[in-house]
């Protein structure tokens, strides 16, 4: 007997156009309507048809938030999988499915359990059916809820028609059965307690928090041309727009994108762009210009590996370089880096804030995995959300560009006042008019990247430390690897070691540098050189004792960044 107690992973693995998206949401929805804690991400192909995707999920008594290389229960849709994964793969894996999708090799290196999803599928009245069945089994696994399975395959199949969606309950509940009778045959055991909370519990996916933050922020305008992995914010406002009464348009590149939200900012409205890597390349010289013009704009950039086309289905924080210094001449910018959902809400939320009222870029930087990620947790509470507006009126005598002391000019919009707004992308006088005298030269070059930098680093919140402010050791993480960070070391177990995490990653606060006196300091990053513990040495002088780094395309795991730690920690 197979047993697994406290927690399960599961993996499903098929090819791209057999559904495995399908399972992953039902399965996910059903077990934490069950009252059972779900993780869940996916690591997908290049390719709309063929090759072999991957999902996992988590299924625990307790909340899990990060990737783990270990399956427990692995379930194949076609031949090829086991091949795909067999460095996760163990003794101890369980194979759900058919003969004819495990390679030889594996035959006595898993344990099979034959199920035959092809033939239950058949039955109901197509091949079609197998994912939903799929979901039924691994359901049925954990005695779970079925009416949350019958709710979501109604939810999803409506709009195919009242028999489709009585075939996919059919073939759901044919796997669930199934599921059942093999734990009570003792085939397979599985033990994970319940927690009624967990059913109050939203899933929300890394996309859904960007955007619910957004719409949270006050956003009203969204620009942007699809790329991968960005675009799903964008289509979700778009979801929203009627709802919401916000304006999203599709544009015809990356160029467009940008300085339609310039724009919409100068005309009052709060504006964000969705892009990537190759996308924000394209965006340089505008950003020189919202640089220059003082004009405010977000920018959501979800990272995948480059460069150029890289690995466009991939992931990797790649990009922290090319956000740092992306633009001619010199500007402040802010960069923020959530690492957690709820992160992700309220801080995209706050970066509408903080454009309004600094007058600069400000570039929520996520990735491949972050955006989609999802597990449950207690609803966003909107009502935590600050909306601020730092905007005045244009009255006889305003100076769009006043020299001020702490560098932040007054920012009026057209029609708030008598006054004409301007906004130049040449050098200019405080009124806003073009000028080339060299002494206002050198004071508006100051009073943009010292003065205002200067004053934003003053206000910057201070990074998040778990553990003891003793600590021998100090692992730092920034964006995404927050959890997996937090979870390894949980497992490590060490009060000598203690965790940093940053996730408004520039400019930073120079009350920081506190936190790394007297410790060795160990970065954890997904990327080739290291280029956060290179910031945190020409911002603060810190040194770097130790890099675990990764750029294979894929997240770190639990396992890794565990293994990797108790190599360094003595």
């Amino acid at each position: 007997m197979a047993e697994f107690r406290g927690e399960v992973s599961i993996v499903l693995g098929g090819a791209a156009g057999q559904g495995i998206q399908t399972v992953e949401e039902i399965l996910t929805h059903a077990l934490k309507r069950s009252g059972y804690h779900v993780y869940a991400n996916k690591e997908y192909m290049s390719r709309i048809r063929g090759g072999i995707n991957t999902t996992e999920i988590r299924v625990s008594s307790k909340p899990v938030r990060a990737f783990v290389k270990r399956i427990d229960i692995l379930v194949p849709f076609k031949r090829g999988v086991l091949t795909w994964v067999k460095d996760r793969l163990s003794e101890s894996t369980v194979v759900l499915g058919e003969r004819e999708n495990v390679e030889e090799t594996f035959l006595d290196k898993v344990n099979l359990v034959e199920v035959p999803l092809t033939k239950m599928a058949l039955e109901t009245g197509s091949q079609l059916y197998l994912n939903t069945t799929a979901a039924g089994l691994i359901l049925g696994l954990f005695h779970g809820d079925f009416k949350a399975v019958e709710e979501y395959i109604r939810k999803r199949f409506e709009s195919k028609g009242e028999n489709v969606v009585k075939k996919n309950i059919e073939a759901a509940k044919k796997g669930y059965e199934l599921g059942v009778k093999l734990c009570e045959e003792g085939t397979i055991a599985v033990d994970v307690e319940r927690d009624e909370k967990v059913k109050d519990d939203v899933l929300l996916t890394g996309t859904e928090a960007v955007g619910i933050g957004a719409l949270a922020g006050g956003m009203n305008f969204l620009s942007f041309y699809p790329m991968s992995p960005s675009t799903g914010v964008s289509t979700f406002a778009a979801q929203k727009a009627e709802e919401f009464e916000i304006v999203v348009e599709q544009v015809e590149d990356e160029i467009s994108a940008i300085n339609m939200a310039l724009g919409a900012w100068y005309a009052g409205a709060r504006a964000m762009t969705s892009t990537s890597g190759g996308g924000f390349a394209l965006m340089s010289e505008a950003l020189s210009l919202a640089g220059m013009a003082e004009n405010p704009v977000v920018i959501h950039l979800a990272q995948r590996p480059g460069p150029a086309t890289g690995l466009p289905t991939r992931t990797m924080q790649g990009d922290l370089n090319l956000v740092l210094h992306t633009g001619h001449g010199d500007f402040p910018r802010i960069i923020l880096a959530p690492g957690s959902l709820e992160e992700a809400f309220y801080l995209t939320a706050e970066a509408f804030n903080l454009a309004d009222k600094y007058q600069v870029p400000v570039i929520i930087m996520t990735d491949q995995y972050f955006v989609d990620t999802y597990y449950n947790l207690p609803a966003p509470d909107a009502g935590k959300v600050k909306f601020e507006r730092h905007i005045v009126e244009a009255k006889p005598g305003y100076r769009r560009y006043e020299l001020t002391e702490d560098g932040i000019p007054p920012r009026a919009v057209p029609g708030y006042g008598e006054e004409v707004v301007i906004a130049n992308g040449n050098e200019h006088d405080e009124w806003g008019d073009i000028t080339e005298d060299a002494e206002l030269t050198v004071k508006m070059q100051e009073k943009r990247a010292v003065k205002k930098l200067e004053t934003i680093k003053r206000n910057a919140p201070l990074p998040k430390l778990i553990g003891k402010e003793n600590a021998e050791y100090l692992v730092v993480s920034w964006g995404s690897t927050f959890h997996v960070v937090e979870e390894a070391l949980e497992k490590l177990g060490n009060e000598k070691v203690a965790h940093l995490h940053f996730s408004w990653v520039y400019p930073l606060n120079p009350e920081t540098k506190k936190f790394f006196e007297s410790k060795k300091v160990i970065v954890v990053e997904n990327n080739v050189t290291g280029q956060f513990a290179d910031l945190l040495w020409k911002e603060l002088g810190v040194k770097t004792d130790h890099r675990i780094l990764k750029y294979d395309g894929r997240p770190f795991s639990v396992e890794e960044v565990l293994d990797a730690l108790k190599g360094v920690v003595e």
